[in-house]
């Protein structure tokens, strides 16, 4: 059975600057990882300084990051943060209230509803799934 990492408990000025970072170049959103998958709870990060991802990284504790895929060879090396599902929800708890975008609404919404219209166990009942489906269209719906 997999082991997850606790996320950590973020001073106020480390909540601050990861709202900040995630404002301005990443996203908060219900993604699929695979086709056919349900969607689950994503916040990441872009950017091309390692270091600055490797700091986020250490500071809450859990996530992961991956390489991007350049396009161009002009283009230069660029790196995503990512954590997903119940470790980012705790990361959103921690944060919310510094984001100031549009991420900001999104994320009240998925701090409201995520968890009562997503079963541990991923198996929804018709009603659960048609209500689920709907908390999804309304939180990808905010858009800038």
């Amino acid at each position: 059975m997999a082991r997850y990492r606790q996320v950590n408990n973020l001073s106020v000025a480390q909540a601050a600057y990861i709202a900040g970072l995630i404002d301005g170049e990443g996203s908060v959103g219900l993604l699929r990882k695979h086709r056919g998958d349900n969607r689950q709870l994503v916040i990441s990060i872009a950017n091309n300084e390692l270091a600055l991802l490797e700091f986020v990284l250490e500071v809450i504790g859990a996530g992961k990051i991956t390489n991007k895929r350049s396009i161009a060879a002009a283009h230069k090396q660029s790196y995503t943060y990512t954590i997903t599902n119940r470790q980012a929800l705790n990361v959103l708890e921690q944060i919310y209230c510094f984001l100031r975008t549009y991420k900001s609404r999104r994320a009240r919404l998925i701090l409201e509803d995520y968890v009562k219209l997503t079963p541990r166990n991923g198996k929804y009942s018709p009603e659960n799934k048609y209500k689920r489906e709907q908390f999804i269209e309304r939180c990808m719906g905010i858009k800038p």
